[in-house]
């Protein structure tokens, strides 16, 4: 019997208020949710546990957003679908994300409800 293992997203932000909600919501969809509360720790967790789709605040404390992203994209073995959030919704931050293969771009504030639907047209996609 082959059973699909339950899909990872990891949540990368600072914000304490908005990982709790959005990571019950992401959970009730069924997914497993890991959190980091910063860069490095988002780094740390990338490379340890292979998420299948990452959630990346842009602005964080110890390393940012679009640094994080540069990791994850050096690292030809990591593949993780992504999804940037962002409170500073300049288009040069979405360009620059977008050019370094950002699936989808969220400003802040976002609606859960539409971020969840994201995760799951991403994740449903592979």
């Amino acid at each position: 019997m082959n059973i699909s293992p339950q899909k990872r997203v990891l949540i990368i932000d600072d914000d304490e208020g908005l990982i709790e909600p959005l990571q019950l919501a992401l959970e009730a969809a069924g997914y497993q949710v890991l959190t980091a509360c910063d860069g490095i720790e988002g780094v740390m967790k990338i490379e340890r546990d292979a998420p299948d789709l990452v959630l990346l605040d842009l602005v964080m404390p110890r390393r940012s957003g679009l640094a994080v992203l540069d990791s994850i994209v050096d690292n030809k073995q990591l593949a993780p679908r992504i999804i940037m959030v962002t409170g500073s919704n300049e288009s040069k931050y979405r360009g620059l994300a977008m050019e370094r293969g950002v699936d989808r771009f969220f400003p802040k504030p976002y609606h859960i409800e539409e971020l969840v639907q994201a995760v799951n047209e991403l994740l449903s996609s592979e």
